[in-house]
């Protein structure tokens, strides 16, 4: 008897037409474990990592073609399909596409133009080498692991409260892989960093992953148990999607309509959650501590009373009460300087059970805690929710070598930031209504590389950029033909052309202007935007930019990603909204794009600034020309565009030279990386 007939028989007669849930009568039972499917188990995600080999290509071509074993695999399914790889990209395209690649920012003319004029046979490799040692890189590269999973620094929805020491994770994050953090390590502190010892603060930081998600509040009670509920929810879907690359979160509600994951599975996995909870590590000092102290206790005072007094309220009274808890909540201090952590606690413990349809007050057969079945030995008994430590033992068994989720899929994560597609391009889903990987074998291959060099990324990202494939120019020759056999360039027979992502794009035009700071890690960054924006927050007054002007030059990395108000350049940019976890960042093309980078205030005051740049540092309009172009870019003009901005710099007009500059940034050259 199956698993979901199972599930039938145990829940009968409890179900109701046009409702939801579980009768109360099964909050004693036991779920049931279930049994897989030969047809389940097969799915190529939940099978084993093989232990495959590049092919072997001894032909004189495929010789001059191999640079690393990735281009074994690359080759031999070009040839497959009768299709010729593109010549290597010449080196100005080379340093501009790897230094946005491990950067995010644009090469300057001088690296440019060393990295042209280098003679050595290493050189290209000594770029790379340079270019992963440097804090630009964990800048980068701790971008794409905060869009997967979906940092921001306020709750969300009504209240949208600011979180003012959630920065300490983005910084942990860009310490981590400037560093080269071993994978398993990272994974480990992030989900049970507060179980480890010893207790470090970087380890209590790293724990904050479990509270990254948005969080509702509400003045007048905010312990509901819909509200633990959901808490739950977001720290076991995450775990799903950003770490095992499998849509877990779909079976809250009911056994998942296409993966072999039951709703007892899922509720399985959130038993490692059930201890869990909010722990803000005060670090501020004695006399702060007692300030703070000193203005919220009558403040909660008075919240208890209207609290208590809300049980026993008529419906016009409750809403007057809650008038008063919001004033009230408005006058709550900014919190204490503290670690944004968490931390177990048996006592107040969260009894795990099946909900029909996810509903709270559905309450069905209790569970424990137990991994995925479907990645278990049929019949794997779960453990007590009480059991020490539970989210290391979770932790252990995602980063376990034979667990053929973990490693494929942030291989697959590096190799799609590189190509602009991952070998299974749905990287959160690699069940069935997820893509199926174009190179399988490759996938597996980079996976058990991962594994056996200690979880280490730079040796991965040196055999990828170090690769044929990876060099290729982005036009083939015959593209006509090749785009006929595989429009979606899935075999790579090129190099995907891609346009700069939103905290590229503005930090390039702060780079290429002169007004970049680089300064690294700290307190979040507040720019001035349109007072309209700012009147349809909650609490408009939080909303104070940094006094320093010289921090609104800062990385888009460090500047405030609140989830209610995203920052309209980077909005109109396909920035993701926070509230999801981003696979992979969208790139759409309309006309309010056109309209910022022509209107908006950010364009204009630095293309101003690149005009004043260009009028500095060179004398003639040709050198203005040349130089603005070598800058943007990362190429001298071509006879068209230099006769075209000869004819219009015809005199040294700080408003034409501004213009000039503001046609630049508007390029397709700036805007795009080949």
């Amino acid at each position: 008897m199956t698993h979901r007939n199972l599930a039938r028989i145990f829940i009968a007669g409890t179900v109701l037409i046009g409702g939801a849930g579980f009768s109360a009568s099964t909050e004693t039972g036991v779920a049931p474990l279930g049994a897989y499917t030969a047809a389940e188990r097969r799915h190529w995600a939940f099978q084993p990592r093989r232990d495959v080999q590049p092919p072997v290509l001894t032909d004189a071509a495929a010789k001059a073609f191999i640079r690393t074993p990735i281009d074994a695999f690359i080759l031999a399914g070009l040839r497959k399909e009768g299709l010729p790889p593109a010549p290597e990209a010449g080196r100005p395209t080379l340093i501009r596409r790897v230094t946005y690649d491990l950067h995010g920012l644009p090469p300057t003319p001088e690296e440019i133009q060393a990295f042209v004029n280098d003679k050595s046979p290493r050189a290209y490799e000594n770029l790379i080498d340079k270019l992963l040692d440097s804090p630009r890189y964990g800048e980068q590269w701790a971008r794409h692991w905060l869009d997967v999973v979906r940092f921001a620094e306020s709750d969300g929805y009504e209240y949208d409260t600011h979180r003012p020491d959630a920065f300490r994770y983005r910084d942990y994050v860009v310490s981590s892989f400037q560093n080269d953090k071993p994978y398993d390590e990272f994974i480990t502190e992030q989900i049970a960093g507060d179980e480890m010892e010893p207790k470090t603060d970087g380890r209590l930081v790293a724990s904050g992953f479990n509270r990254l998600g948005p969080l509702r509040k509400n003045a007048g009670n905010q312990e509901v148990a819909s509200s633990r509920t959901e808490v739950l929810t977001e720290m076991t879907n995450i775990a799903g999607a950003a770490i095992l690359g499998v849509t877990v979160g779909c079976a809250r509600c009911h056994d998942h309509k296409f993966d072999p994951f039951r709703q007892s599975d899922y509720y399985r996995l959130q038993g490692y959650f059930a201890q869990t909870q909010s722990n803000d590590v005060v670090i501020a000092t004695p006399e702060e501590q007692a300030g703070y102290k000193a203005a919220m206790e009558p403040i909660e005072r008075e919240m208890r009373k209207l609290r208590s007094s809300m049980r026993r309220a008529s419906e016009e009274e409750k809403g007057k009460i809650q008038v008063r808890l919001e004033e009230l909540d408005e006058k709550v201090p900014p919190p204490l300087t503290a670690y944004y952590a968490v931390s177990n606690n048996v006592k107040d413990m969260t009894q795990i059970h099946l909900l029909g349809r996810g509903d709270y007050r559905n309450k069905g057969a209790k569970v424990g805690m137990r991994p995925l079945g479907i990645l278990l030995p049929e019949g794997e008994a779960e453990l007590p929710l009480d059991t020490a430590r539970p989210r290391t033992k979770l932790a252990a068994w995602i980063v376990d070598p034979a667990n053929p989720l973990t490693s494929r899929v942030m291989v697959n994560r590096i190799w799609g930031y590189h190509f602009g597609r991952g070998i299974v391009s749905t990287p959160n889903d690699f069940g069935r209504m997820g893509t199926r990987p174009t190179h399988p074998e490759l996938l597996d291959w980079l996976a058990n590389q991962y594994v056996k060099g200690g979880w280490k990324m730079k040796p991965i990202h040196r055999m990828i950029l170090l690769s044929s494939a990876y060099r290729q120019a982005s036009e083939a020759p015959a593209e006509t033909i090749a785009a006929a056999k595989d429009a979606g360039n899935k075999l790579l027979w090129k190099w995907n052309r891609r346009r700069l992502e939103a905290e590229e794009l503005r930090d390039s035009m702060l780079a290429v202007s002169g007004k970049l700071n680089l300064k690294t890690g700290g307190p979040s960054v507040m720019v001035n935007i349109d007072p309209e924006l700012i009147k349809d927050l909650k609490r408009p007054q939080y909303w104070v930019p940094t006094r320093d002007k010289s921090e609104h030059g800062r990385r888009t990395i460090y500047m405030i990603y609140k989830r209610n108000l995203i920052l309209p350049f980077m909005q109109v940019f396909d920035s993701p909204d926070t509230l999801l976890s981003c696979a992979r960042r969208e790139q759409s093309t309309h006309s309010p794009q056109a309209l910022e980078l022509l209107n908006g205030e950010l364009s204009n005051s630095l293309a101003r600034a690149l005009a004043e740049r260009l009028l500095n540092d060179r004398k003639t309009a040709s050198e203005r020309i040349d130089y603005g172009f070598r800058l943007v870019a990362g190429r001298a003009p071509n006879a068209k565009e230099k006769s075209l901005a000869m004819g219009y710099l015809d005199d040294p007009d700080p408003a034409a030279i501004a213009e000039f500059a503001l046609t630049l940034l508007n390029s397709n050259a700036f805007l795009y990386v080949n």
